[in-house]
């Protein structure tokens, strides 16, 4: 177990890690290919450099170095990771289809599922019985680990959007973690928080590089792996809420994506441009005001989550139904106004 300097220590070496490196990283993915160009679906309308994941990835790997005795625990996470960096880096310089991808994602979750890293049972509420899922706790840590890889993934397209909010999940995280002695999971999110910090000063609007899918797929894939540590083994189903909270943004927009393109029978892996932070531009907010609001509702659903753990049973069911209803109501008001040109009109000239 580590000591608070340890933990502090670490986090200044990612941090610093990924500062340093991020301007090098840039040169390099401007020389050998790693190049973003704007299209129909993009926001931005200049040619950038990607690949930044990589800063990312570096300032994780040297503050586990500091931490060098998680290492043990953690190579069926890191033969993973591999994987994802993998797909990743070839999809920033070639951009491979969804289903190369997906396949690639898939492999990863499987290997973490394979290792013995499962939810297995869940124990129910007002109740000492227990929920044995054999086969399908395979399936349940597998389908996982891909959503909430790719709903990181999904949230990627704003200067800053994907980092920021993966920095407000990971912190939100630490604090659970904190309060449940959780100090693998303290360990790895005070690397990752460090690391992915370091990168923002370079990726918040107007941002100078990409994360591209090498960061993000990166992150999404972390997130989902301490988050799953948290809940590793056997979950009551008011616990199994707690995770589903704190990454609530990226989960209910990559839910409402998949509903949206099976409604208009489009293809699930198709990208489109109707993602939150598509309408909230389509509202009339600046590309940095977007942001700062998504920022602003992902700090609420993460203190919601904390008190979500500490409440009581009842108190627990009530604060589920109160975000569902929230969460629900306000993507149906965003599309609404986004739908009807003559609101779409007042709210801009409200917000003028």
């Amino acid at each position: 177990m580590y000591s608070l300097a340890d933990y502090i220590t670490a986090f200044i070496i990612s941090l610093t890690v990924s500062i340093i490196v991020t301007p090098f990283v840039m040169k390099f993915a401007r020389r050998f290919g790693f190049i973003d160009h704007p299209n129909y679906r993009k926001v931005h309308s200049r040619v950038m450099p990607r690949l930044g994941g990589a800063s990312i990835v570096i300032g994780t790997l040297s503050g586990l170095l500091y931490l060098h005795e998680l290492i043990i625990h953690l190579w069926p996470m890191i033969i993973g990771a591999s994987i994802i960096l993998l797909v990743g880096t070839l999809d920033d310089k070639y951009t491979l289809n969804a289903k190369t991808k997906f396949i690639g994602q898939l492999s990863a979750s499987c290997i973490v599922s394979l290792s013995g890293i499962t939810i297995d049972f869940i124990t129910l509420p007002f109740s000492s019985e227990r929920i044995y899922l054999g086969i399908f706790s395979y399936i349940l840590t597998i389908v996982w680990i891909v959503g909430i890889t790719n709903s990181i993934n999904l949230i990627d397209g704003l200067d800053g959007l994907a980092s920021g909010v993966s920095i407000i999940a990971m912190t939100s995280i630490l604090c659970l973690a904190t309060l449940n002695s959780q100090f693998l999971i303290i360990s790895l999110t005070t690397i990752l928080i460090g690391s992915t910090l370091g990168f923002l000063i370079y990726n918040f609007y107007p941002a100078k590089i990409f994360m591209g899918d090498t960061g993000s797929l990166f992150l999404g894939y972390c997130i989902s792996i301490i988050s799953l540590l948290g809940l590793y083994k056997s979950v009551t189903i008011f616990s199994l809420v707690i995770p589903i909270i704190v990454l609530a943004i990226p989960i209910f927009d990559t839910f409402f994506a998949i509903l949206r393109r099976l409604l208009n029978k489009q293809k699930i892996l198709d990208p489109d441009k109707s993602h939150l932070h598509h309408r909230l531009l389509q509202l009339g907010f600046s590309h940095k005001q977007t942001v700062l609001i998504i920022y602003a509702i992902g700090t609420f659903f993460g203190i919601s989550a904390i008190i979500f753990s500490r409440s009581t049973l009842w108190g627990s069911f009530i604060f589920v139904v109160f975000l569902t209803f929230t969460i629900q109501i306000t993507a149906e008001l965003i599309g609404l106004i986004g739908k009807h040109q003559p609101l779409l009109t007042m709210f801009k000239k409200l917000k003028d």
